[in-house]
């Protein structure tokens, strides 16, 4: 199946499982959680439940375990966006092509839609413990029944913990935001790349091979598998926001030198950084290929990463 049509197709999977997560309003909420879902309907590639799954397939996952997890991280990345976007940090009003949460239900509502899709992610994810539970009760009525190690949940827990705060998403996102109109080095450059980008793809790909049962040196691999696409996926948004057409893209292009933000391109230049964004994905790819017991997982996740390099939107 090519490329494309199975992403769709994976993609379509993860939204739905996303969806059975969020919470029903009710008279009181009824305006906040349709703003959340506002902002996490409205389109979107779904890459991180979709990494997550296909990691946790790659190591021999079989079950839902991974699910409330791919729902939580898709909550979290959601929740970084709605806040992005808001006029204090990168006042964008259109993101996918359609208003933001901010241009469509005012700054307090976006606020507060961002800080309750933080919220749901945690809640989402502790559900697996859930599933878990039943994995073991089912193991002590069936002798051939494969029970869940509880463990396994903590440890993942645990790394959705660090990819998400002051040493992941929200130290890269914080970094950012705070420098915005100062000269920064290559180093910071690079540490905000690694963070703000890259830890919720490392966070993705470690949970799914903990969830699958990965050693510790797998889980090493996939950290730096993770670092290596969320630097050249970050790069890429750069690229593209330089040069990108702005209705592929959904919102409009010359976002960071509107905001008098250092990017990759202002601090490297163009040239580098199309050769770095194609030398980070063959290093993901090289690794991706000794990993696991699963080849179409192989073959899809160094295909998606593959795509990556030459994606327009």
């Amino acid at each position: 199946m090519e490329l494309k049509k199975q992403l769709d197709n994976r993609a379509h999977r993860a939204s739905d499982v996303l969806m059975r997560y969020m919470p029903v309003q009710n008279e009181y909420t009824a305006e906040i959680l349709e703003a959340m879902n506002y902002s996490i309907s409205s389109g979107g590639k779904r890459l991180r439940p979709v990494i997550l799954e296909s990691s946790y397939k790659l190591f021999g996952g079989h079950t839902n375990l991974c699910e409330p997890f791919m729902a939580a991280m898709e909550m979290l990345h959601n929740y970084s966006l709605v806040h992005d976007d808001l006029p204090a940090i990168d006042n964008d009003e259109l993101r996918r092509g359609i208003p933001t949460t901010h241009a469509k239900y005012g700054q307090a509502v976006a606020i507060l839609a961002g800080d309750g899709l933080l919220h749901l992610s945690y809640e989402t994810a502790l559900m697996a413990f859930d599933i878990a539970d039943a994995g073991a009760k089912g193991a002590a009525c069936d002798p051939n029944a494969a029970g869940t190690d509880t463990s396994l949940v903590i440890k993942a827990l645990k790394i959705f913990g660090e990819c998400s705060g002051l040493n992941g998403m929200f130290g890269g996102q914080s970094t950012d935001v705070i420098n915005t109109g100062r000269d920064i080095d290559d180093k910071m450059m690079d540490y905000i790349h690694e963070h703000k980008t890259g830890a919720l793809i490392e966070g993705s790909l470690m949970i799914g091979g903990v969830l699958a049962g990965a050693n510790d040196l797998e889980l090493n691999d996939l950290k730096k598998i993770g670092k290596y696409v969320g630097m050249a996926f970050q790069i890429r948004d750069d690229i593209l926001d330089e040069i990108g057409d702005e209705a592929v893209i959904g919102k409009p292009t010359g976002s960071d030198d509107r905001n008098n933000k250092k990017n990759y391109i202002s601090v490297y230049g163009m040239d580098k950084a199309i050769c770095d964004v194609k030398d980070y994905t063959d290093k993901a790819c090289d690794l991706v290929m000794g990993l696991g017991c699963d080849d179409e997982e192989r073959q899809f996740l160094t295909a998606l990463f593959k795509s990556l390099v030459v994606r327009d939107n």
